[in-house]
């Protein structure tokens, strides 16, 4: 089992969450893959964006509904600083998770969190389990708790 997965495994259950991760046959890398892979609608797929705070140099995450674009004129606005890009290097840096695994749980680094209120429309919602082709189900409203994310508008 990779670490990535180990530490995912490992936030959930100090979180006292029942949620196992699932390995999917095919690849989870996508929102659109991973809906597929799972069987759930695409907004049910929890996107994890990540940027790069410029003024501060921390890891921003956003966690998006599968199907919604992150708006870039709002992300910077809602974080309260300009946002960059952050490059596979400074991902796995600083999450501990390559691009296409970032789950909301289990970072090296904790990240500032934001949340799409979309995903609060469903009973359960999938998330990355730290690689591509992990997920696991969550009720949307345990991750606020589990992550300190907050709820905020930052989509297109």
């Amino acid at each position: 089992m990779s670490k990535s997965l180990k530490r995912v495994r490992a936030a959930l259950r100090d979180a006292g969450l029942a949620a196992e991760p699932v390995e999917m046959a095919d690849t989870t890398r996508t929102a659109e893959d991973a809906a597929a892979a799972v069987g759930c609608a695409l907004d049910q797929i929890v996107k994890s964006i990540v940027f790069r705070g410029e003024t501060s140099g921390q890891v921003v995450l956003f966690l998006t509904a599968g199907g919604n674009r992150v708006d870039p004129a709002k992300v910077g606005a809602v974080a309260g600083e300009p946002l960059g890009r952050a490059d596979a290097d400074f991902v796995r840096a600083t999450t501990g998770f390559a691009i296409g695994g970032v789950s909301p749980v289990g970072h090296l680094t904790p990240p500032r969190i934001y949340m799409d209120p979309r995903l609060f429309d469903f009973d359960q919602v999938w998330a990355a389990a730290g690689t591509p082709r992990h997920v696991f189900p969550i009720d949307p409203a345990d991750l606020p708790r589990i992550t300190g994310a907050e709820q905020a508008d930052f989509t297109v």
